[in-house]
């Protein structure tokens, strides 16, 4: 059941802990569809405008960024929570990145590598589609990385993600928990629908194989790389509408503390209107 929206933010809400939300749950926030969709539509209007101002601030030289790393099973809507939340702002401020199997160039370097080729620049809204957590999410399902190998990793991811606060990025990480159950329907709803079939990959039934463990190497990443500059949010992803009312509110949390501001005109206003107005080219 849905708590009541009694004003407690969705980042102390949804902020990961020790036990995870039921996928279907409502921890915040909305407990209706119609309610959430409505939500939705106002959270738009404010995410479009706090981000056109963390763009203009970053055309005038401001260094400040926002991450969104998105995180989740197969299936869970990463893909839908960025056409239903990253379709509210100007795309032109967004920088979008989709990370898959490394390729053999990639394999060459470290796996931060491809990663820092991608982040935002200042005044941009970046969105990872996957991110540098697969690098140890993948492998250790696969047995890949032994136990000192991962905790390298967590310890490099760690220190990456507080290098990137420094710099000016804030970095919002945000696990997509769906059931399996509902991973099984929308599966099948692919597999059953002509137009979805492009979306559909026979390693998402392998790695459906490997829930369990998939499960466990999420529940370590969630333990060990939630720090005070860079935690995890938990997001109920059985439901859609709830997911992608709750990654909207996420960053719209994180703007509005950050307050971005537009920047000040480096020219006369009241000079240019007049300009304008007694320039004799008929309006």
């Amino acid at each position: 059941m849905a708590k009541k929206d009694n004003g407690t933010r969705v980042r102390d809400a949804l902020r990961a802990g020790a036990q995870l939300p039921h996928p279907g749950s409502s921890p915040v926030g909305p407990g209706k569809k119609a309610k959430g969709e409505k939500k939705l539509a106002t959270a738009g209007e404010r995410l479009d405008a706090l981000q056109e101002a963390l763009y203009a601030e970053g055309q005038a030289g401001g260094g400040r960024s926002v991450l969104l790393v998105l995180q989740g099973m197969d299936t869970a809507g990463k893909g839908g929570t960025v056409r239903h939340v990253l379709g509210l702002v100007n795309p032109m401020g967004v920088r979008y990145k989709g990370f898959k199997v490394p390729t053999p160039a990639e394999r060459r370097h470290d796996f931060l590598w491809r990663v820092r080729r991608e982040l935002p620049a200042p005044g941009q809204l970046g969105v990872f589609d996957r991110s540098h957590y697969e690098d140890v999410l993948v492998p250790r399902v696969s047995g890949l990385l032994t136990a000192a190998e991962r905790r390298r990793r967590y310890s490099q991811i760690n220190a990456f993600e507080k290098e990137l606060e420094a710099e000016g990025t804030t970095i919002v990480k945000v696990f997509l928990h769906i059931s399996p159950e509902e991973q099984l329907r929308r599966l099948v709803a692919r597999l059953e629908t002509p137009e979805k079939l492009w979306k559909f990959s026979p390693s998402d039934v392998e790695a459906r194989g490997h829930w369990g463990a998939y499960a466990q190497a999420y529940s370590d990443v969630l333990a060990r790389t939630s720090t005070e500059h860079a935690p995890w949010y938990v997001v109920p992803a059985d439901r859609k509408w709830y997911r992608n009312w709750a990654v909207a509110e996420l960053l719209i949390e994180t703007l509005t503390e950050l307050a971005p501001a537009f920047p000040h005109p480096h020219f006369d206003v009241a000079g240019e209107l007049s300009r304008l107005r007694g320039d004799g080219v008929p309006a």
